[in-house]
C-alpha cells in the first residue's frame, strides 16, 4: 500500500551515542553496518534505520517516511504544494528516497521501492 507511513529513521553524526541512548531507553539493538553507515534499528529490515549522517553533512534529524507508488510524481506534487527538498534525490539501487521540508518546517521522507530483477 503506497502513501502510507511505514518507516522511520534517525541521522546522526554520533551514531554510537545515539545507539547507546535508543538501546537504552527503548531495548532496542541495532543490525550491523550497511552500506552508507546504516543500520537496522533491531536488524528486521523494516520499520527504521538509524544513519551516520557524516558523510551527508552530519545534520541530527528524526523523520517519517512515507512509501509512494512514483516518486517523481509525489515530489512535483509536494513542491507544487510548497515543500522544498533538503536531501536530493538518491536511487541506492534497491529504491528511490528523498527528504523534504514542508511549508511549517517539519522535515519528512518520500520512497519508492524499485523493481526487482
Amino acid at each position: 500500500m503506497t502513501d502510507q507511513v511505514n518507516y522511520f529513521e534517525i541521522g546522526t553524526s554520533d551514531p554510537t551515542a545515539a545507539r547507546a541512548f535508543y538501546g537504552e531507553t527503548f531495548g532496542w539493538r541495532f543490525g550491523p553496518d550497511a552500506p552508507g553507515d546504516y543500520r537496522m534499528i533491531d536488524g528486521a529490515g523494516n520499520g527504521g534505520g538509524l544513519w551516520d549522517s557524516t558523510s551527508a553533512g552530519g545534520e541530527t534529524w528524526a523523520i517519517f517516511y512515507v512509501e509512494v507508488e512514483d516518486i517523481h510524481a509525489k515530489l512535483a506534487q509536494a513542491t507544487a504544494n510548497g515543500a522544498d527538498t533538503v536531501f536530493p534525490l538518491v536511487d541506492n539501487g534497491t529504491i528511490l528516497f528523498t527528504h523534504l521540508r514542508d511549508p511549517l518546517g517539519n522535515r519528512f521522507g518520500l520512497w519508492q521501492r524499485k523493481a526487482q530483477a
